[in-house]
């Protein structure tokens, strides 16, 4: 049992460090170019949940499961919420616009999007949290996907910028987009209020076992 949640451990340091080097070789090789701004980069909601979802890998290695509070299961399912909605949406609107989101190198356009989702989302499932989050944590978990969408309209207007096409002001102007807010933030409640659900059963059946 020790050996296996060492090799647990080690992977999930291992695609942390594989997400970390994925980002910094897309900064790197943006960087060469005139036009890029490191702030836009890291004002993609993929960028700041694949961040999210390293740290997460990393202390979920570090920390073992009897020593997490309620708040650390609380954060670390935050981070794997969004890195979930990262590969969500990526998959189901915007597949196919990666030079427009500069994910255009292949393996790093792999990493973020799909393997690192796939990995956290994963982890979560195989070592569940150790306490029950409940509705009101879930819904907690909406205050960084709006307090993003808030910061990207604001930012937007400033600089003439926007990371993508659904938040994109002068395409569909603030009623367009306000609107496609309200149905991300209506579906992102659900799948929160999902994903605890599903969590907190798989935790209580974890306990039970042992």
């Amino acid at each position: 049992m020790r050996y296996g949640r060492l090799v647990h451990d080690l992977l999930r340091v291992g695609f942390a460090v594989t997400a970390a080097a994925a980002m910094a070789y897309q900064f790197a090789k943006l960087d060469s170019s005139d036009a890029f701004s490191p702030a836009n980069f890291f004002s993609f909601f993929t960028i700041q949940s694949n961040v999210l979802a390293a740290l997460a890998l990393v202390l979920a290695a570090l920390v073992r499961r009897d020593e997490r509070s309620r708040t650390f299961d609380a954060l670390r399912g935050a981070a794997t919420f969004y890195i979930a909605i990262t590969g969500v949406v990526f998959s189901l609107l915007l597949s196919g616009l990666q030079e427009d989101l500069d994910t255009h190198i292949g393996w790093v356009n792999f990493v973020v999007h799909y393997l690192i989702p796939v990995v956290v989302v994963a982890d979560w499932f195989v070592d569940p949290p150790q306490h029950r989050l409940g509705i009101g944590v879930a819904l907690a978990w909406l205050a960084y996907p709006l307090a993003w969408f808030a910061y990207t309209l604001i930012r937007g207007s400033a600089v003439d910028w926007y990371p993508y096409p659904f938040v994109d002001v002068e395409r569909h102007g603030y009623v367009g987009v306000l609107a496609r807010g309200v149905v991300f933030a209506v579906a992102f409640a659900l799948g929160a209020v999902l994903f605890a659900w599903v969590s907190d059963r798989r935790s209580g059946a974890t306990r039970r076992s042992r």
